[in-house]
Order: C-alpha cells, then sequence, then structure tokens
C-alpha cells in the first residue's frame, strides 16, 4: 500500500486567529457617557445593573453619564458580578 497524507490533514492546520478583544473596557470609578461600551463578552459572564443594559451580542452599555461601580448579588449557585452607573 502506498502511504499518502490525506487531502484533510493540511487543510486543518490554520493556526494565526486574531482575537476578538473580548472583556472589560472599562474601570471601577471612570466616568462614561450614554452608549458607551462597558464590557463584551460572550455570554453573561458580567451582568447589567442600574443604568445599564444587556444588548443582543451580551455586551453591557451604559445608559446614563455617570461614574461605573462594580458590585456583587448572591444568588443560590454563587456570586454574580454586576456592573453599574452611578450618576456624578
Amino acid at each position: 500500500m502506498a502511504h499518502v497524507k490525506s487531502a484533510g490533514a493540511t487543510a486543518n492546520q490554520k493556526g494565526n486567529v486574531a482575537g476578538k478583544r473580548l472583556g472589560l473596557k472599562v474601570g471601577a470609578g471612570q466616568i462614561v457617557e450614554p452608549g458607551m461600551i462597558l464590557v463584551r463578552q460572550r455570554g453573561t459572564k458580567y451582568y447589567p445593573g442600574k443604568n445599564t443594559k444587556l444588548t443582543r451580542n451580551f455586551d453591557i452599555v451604559a445608559r446614563i453619564r455617570g461614574k461605573v461601580v462594580f458590585g456583587h448579588i448572591r444568588r443560590p449557585h454563587g456570586l454574580r458580578t454586576v456592573i453599574n452607573v452611578v450618576p456624578v
């Protein structure tokens, strides 16, 4: 039998894929404007709190101008990290 590599073996070797730039975009205490993205995420690692909203792709966006404050909510399955915007 001839030993020849199958055609699919070399097609699956694409390694350099760009990152999606996910994560926190602002820090605690930072002043934000309405519409600013606070977090880009896949799923709900962080939850929206006061004066924030969750978009269709799970980003958290500020609704008002204010200061970013992180908090926690106790749930039966553990703590949830919540992002709030407090008016300045």
